[in-house]
């Protein structure tokens, strides 16, 4: 896994120390631990998890500068992208929420403590912690949760004016995007760009959407109304 990290990391133009390495590679190794009495990912092979887990989520340091930001990590599962992007940036003031209680337990008093990095943790539904979170972090990243217009509506009401929410997105991005126009647009956003970013032999994008309004206080709505009518 180490190796592979290592690799990954140079190809991306990204430079982490040894130790910085040692560490991501261990939690990459922890997740596939765990995973053998906890459901935290398919990905069973640590060649293919240290692509498709750890240097997918580190992509975001080449997309956005994030030294003391504070980040929120919507739907972060397993802890991707937000564990390894902490790693990689401990002046990173990390969020995570999830609303699977058990991987958020074994995140906060299991993996994070052996490693020695700190985080917040909001174990729910981003909805419901939507009113008392309402813009307070400098970007917001979701991964694999939801198609974007969905997304959109769950992550912008978390980001301040200025800041930025950063979809993490497959093959079908381009597709996506053009289906959330509206939604970017109705709750306070601007779509800025997409980077690109091969990972295991795959094209992985990074939709990168700027807050530049306010998202209105009707959203968002129940997840249930959001399914059955989106954006």
């Amino acid at each position: 896994m180490k190796e592979t990290l290592s690799a990954g990391l140079q190809r991306l133009g990204l430079e982490l120390s040894a130790p910085q390495i040692e560490q991501i590679a261990a939690f990459g190794e922890a997740v596939l631990e765990k995973n053998k009495v906890m459901n935290l990912t398919a990905i069973t092979d640590p060649k293919q998890a240290a692509e498709l887990h750890l240097l997918d989520s580190l992509t975001l340091l080449k997309v956005l500068p994030l030294a003391g930001k504070s980040l929120l990590d919507v739907g972060t599962g397993a802890g991707f992208p937000g564990v390894p992007l902490k790693l990689a940036e401990p002046s990173l003031r990390l969020t995570l929420l999830d609303s699977l209680q058990k991987r958020m337990r074994w995140l906060e008093t299991e993996a994070l403590p052996a490693l020695g990095a700190e985080a917040r943790f909001l174990s729910g539904r981003a909805e419901d912690f939507a009113r008392e979170q309402r813009e307070r972090f400098d970007v917001v990243s979701s991964r694999a949760v939801a198609r974007l217009n969905l997304l959109c509506e769950l992550c912008l009401p978390f980001v301040h004016r200025g800041g930025y929410f950063l979809a993490m997105k497959g093959v079908l991005a381009k597709e996506e995007l053009h289906e959330a126009a509206n939604a970017i647009r109705l709750l306070g956003g601007s779509y800025e760009r997409s980077e690109e970013f091969e990972i295991g032999g795959a094209v992985h994008s990074v939709i990168v959407i700027h807050k530049t309004g306010k998202t209105p206080e009707q959203y968002p709505r129940s997840w249930a109304r959001m399914k059955q009518k989106p954006l």
